[in-house]
């Protein structure tokens, strides 16, 4: 789309929400379920498509990406009436007689811009809390994953009018094109740094925004934890869509004298996960292009491999990789990895762990194998960080009854079902005053003792 295009998109779209078509509850829940039998019907293309750009089975797309959307769909539909409804609050005395309470009205019209890791997901579950809570949408799917961009383009078209729900296919060029334009709000998921491109053209027009970015996430293994279970669990979702998710383990911090033990059982899983050549394994899938893949060969140092370091350029695949004896001067510790290579480091006081971690980048997730109550405690307690798990990994986000998200380098706001749907909705504050009764303490001339004395009794 060209500027001018891309314009006149954007002025179509605010005049149709400036009619106010979307507000009424009733039509946003008729505009969803519609959406939900689109996608139930595109099931297999949108699995296709998928499989295309990252190599998914259809059982991890359906997993990962297109139930998931179902699920929000769902949650959103079944309690839709009851989070738009305006929500009364406490009057103070000194307001008698009035009636408070805050309405949830849409932003206006908002641009969602989505990456290449869960194309589906991570398009359509913000796409559904922008539609629940009435707002116009405008989104920029990633260009590394076309096929799936494509689908979303086709089954949105569809679904809906353009003046309601548009898709913007392209590149760099059209990124920046709608970064130009003033929308009411912005909602990107995707790097750091274009995180803080995002914000910088935000605050040009005061247009809030909620960023989901990513970082370091660590992963806490004391010699308390099951370590039978925890490996497979590790495995699982740091080896899912062969690392490429946010909030996948980055890297492991395991008790010194579990170590070995440690390492020996993720051996296991990633065999019994995987098979002993994963890169024959059709389940498994693949790098999203080779500029990702080159990046990702070269944080394997091939003398620190336990297990996998194997790698087809031609597939773009990477075997599940195990690295041991990782210091922080390694490449591999130097930026968030987002691949299927796991380093594992070694501590002796986790007290010092939780001290250290202080002092790191926020990250979005962070994971403890634990039975110890004092450790979970301190990780829950006195760490920041997006969100994460005891004794799991990468399920807390896959619940639409608590929000995703993250905090400082991480990110900032958050979204899913009820959080979703605050974070495109801003609550105005009301106050419905009677006019049976006025009360004159609030008015000049302020003379009267007794008006003194009752002010000082309502407010205090």
């Amino acid at each position: 789309m060209t500027n001018q295009e891309i314009t006149a998109l954007l002025e179509a779209q605010r005049k149709y929400y400036q009619r106010g078509t979307t507000i009424p509850v009733q039509s946003r829940i008729i505009e969803l379920k519609r959406l939900y039998q689109f996608i139930k019907k595109n099931e297999t293309a949108i699995s296709d498509a998928l499989t295309l750009d990252l190599g998914k089975s259809h059982y991890e797309s359906f997993m990962c990406e297109t139930g998931l959307v179902l699920t929000e769909l769902s949650y959103m539909i079944k309690h839709l009436k009851k989070l738009a409804a305006p929500k009364r609050v406490r009057t103070p005395l000194a307001q008698f007689h009035s009636y408070s309470y805050k309405q949830p009205i849409p932003y206006g019209n908002v641009l969602i811009m989505s990456p290449w890791n869960y194309p589906f997901l991570l398009t359509l579950s913000p796409l559904i809390d922008a539609l629940a809570a009435g707002n116009t949408v405008i989104i920029k799917p990633s260009a590394y994953a076309p096929h799936t961009a494509l689908i979303i383009d086709k089954i949105l078209k569809e679904c809906f009018n353009p003046q309601y729900v548009a898709v913007v296919l392209g590149s760099r060029a059209e990124n920046s094109a709608l970064l130009k334009q003033k929308f009411d709000f912005i909602f990107f998921t995707g790097s750091q740094a274009v995180g803080k491109e995002i914000l910088r053209h935000a605050a040009e027009n005061l247009t809030p925004t909620i960023l989901e970015l990513g970082g370091k996430s660590p992963c806490i293994v004391d010699s308390s934890a099951n370590l039978k279970l925890a490996a497979k669990r590790i495995v699982f979702g740091k080896y899912l869509n062969c690392g490429q998710t946010c909030v996948a383990p980055d890297y492991i911090l395991c008790e010194t004298t579990i170590k070995d033990t440690l390492i020996t059982e993720i051996v296991k899983q990633i065999k019994s996960q995987y098979g002993e050549n994963p890169l024959l394994n059709k389940n498994y899938g693949k790098i999203v292009n080779e500029k990702h893949f080159m990046r990702l060969c070269g944080l394997i140092d091939q003398n620190k491999v336990i297990i996998g370091g194997k790698t087809n350029q031609e597939t773009l695949q990477i075997a599940p990789t195990l690295l041991d004896h990782v210091t922080s001067e390694d490449a591999v510790m130097g930026e968030e990895i987002f691949g299927p290579i796991l380093p594992i480091h070694t501590f002796d006081d986790f007290n010092a762990v939780v001290d250290d971690l202080k002092n790191k980048d926020k990250p979005l997730a962070l994971y403890l194998f634990s039975s110890n109550h004092q450790h979970i405690k301190r990780v829950t307690t006195e760490l920041s960080y997006g969100g994460g798990c005891i004794n799991d990994v990468v399920i807390h986000l896959a619940t639409s009854a608590m929000g995703f998200g993250g905090v400082g380098e991480s990110g900032m706001g958050s979204y899913h079902g009820k959080d979703g749907f605050a974070a495109f909705s801003h609550y105005k504050s009301i106050v419905d005053k009677k006019t049976w009764i006025d009360l004159p303490v609030r008015y000049q001339p302020y003379k009267s003792k007794f008006y003194e004395k009752l002010l000082h009794k309502l407010l205090k």
